[in-house]
């Protein structure tokens, strides 16, 4: 992977800059000095992953998090002194859009580098979310398909929060797959929401940040009060129109938009829910070829969204969460 180092302290930079080239096929790209600085070498030259301090003169770790996942979006770990004293920090980076946290390993009298473990742990798992791969001869990334990555979409309301973190649980770690999560809940939640399900998964839950792509590996959700959408250019963008949906964000509006736009089929979920949204939306992609599946009554907090799907001919299977997780696996194996 090409990575990127930010930290303030010339020790730190060099005990992370030895652990990144003792790795196989890992480079470091570029240092920066502070968040500033990161914000814009990251645009310059946006790294698979990048190292992130979070206390740093002019501007720290957490609000530089922000603006490279708003204008350079890619992984970023937290790596700094102490994971536990700086908790606050670390979450708010976290809620912005870093992977995870990790100590920042220490560099000895003798120039020897102790406590890289963890470190490495995160970095190797990191490298097979993002999938990134570099070319020995020339150091730099090797050429990547464009074929988009296969999509899971899942759509939810009331009881919505633990279906889908019982839908996620048994779904493989090391996974090319993108997943998207949209439930009804407000804006002021979505965070709380994200950090949850991260922590009842054990995977990384982000919010989609406006302008994102999906990718292979990550698993997203709406964040806001106005409708998400898939766009032509194979983007996220959170929209108003169409104002008359009163449901914010609706699973209808992002599932139609998904099957206009969306290039490969994959599979859609409508999980528990009062109302009717998402049915037409399933309904769509299922006349697109998508393989779509709607939560049955027996595991369903409240019936009705997946009810209104089966009764409109959307679902190719009506099945439990635990059986739903198990089919999602067979039909997207990694």
């Amino acid at each position: 992977m090409r990575i990127g180092i930010v930290n303030d302290l010339r020790a730190a930079c060099e005990a992370l800059r030895r652990v990144v080239t003792s790795l196989p096929d890992h480079e470091v790209i570029w240092t920066a000095n502070d968040g500033v600085e990161a914000i814009a070498m990251a645009k310059r030259d946006r790294p698979d992953l990048i190292l992130m301090d979070l206390l740093m003169p002019h501007m720290d770790g957490a609000q530089a998090t922000r603006q490279i996942m708003a204008t350079a979006p890619c992984a970023i770990l937290v790596v700094t002194a102490t994971v536990s004293g700086n908790i606050s920090l670390v979450y708010d980076a976290m809620g912005y859009g870093a992977l995870d946290a990790v100590d920042t390993p220490m560099l000895g009298p003798a120039g020897e580098v102790t406590g890289a473990g963890a470190l490495v742990e995160k970095i190797g798992t990191i490298a097979k979310l993002v999938g990134a791969t570099v070319d020995p001869r020339r150091g730099r990334r090797a050429a990547q398909s464009s074929t988009p990555p296969r999509l899971l979409v899942v759509g939810a309301s009331t009881g919505g929060p633990k279906a889908v973190s019982d839908l996620l649980l048994p779904l493989p770690h090391d996974w090319n797959v993108a997943v998207i999560v949209v439930q009804h809940v407000d804006v002021a939640f979505a965070p709380g929401l994200a950090k949850w399900l991260g922590d009842r998964t054990g995977r990384p839950v982000r919010i989609i940040e406006h302008g994102q792509q999906p990718a292979a590996g990550d698993v997203l959700v709406a964040g806001t009060n106005d409708h998400l959408v898939l766009t032509k250019g194979r983007a996220l963008e959170y929209r108003q129109e169409p104002r008359e949906v009163f449901f914010r964000p609706s699973v209808d509006v992002f599932f139609d938009s998904v099957a206009e736009h969306w290039p490969q089929t994959g599979i859609a979920a409508l999980l528990t829910g009062m109302g009717r949204d998402g049915a037409k939306g399933l309904l769509k992609l299922r006349s697109r070829g998508w393989h779509t599946i709607a939560q049955d009554e027996a595991s369903c907090v409240v019936f009705s969204m997946p009810k209104a799907a089966i009764d409109a001919g959307a679902a190719c299977e009506v099945l439990g969460i635990d059986q739903m997780s198990r089919v999602i696996s067979s039909r997207m194996p990694v």
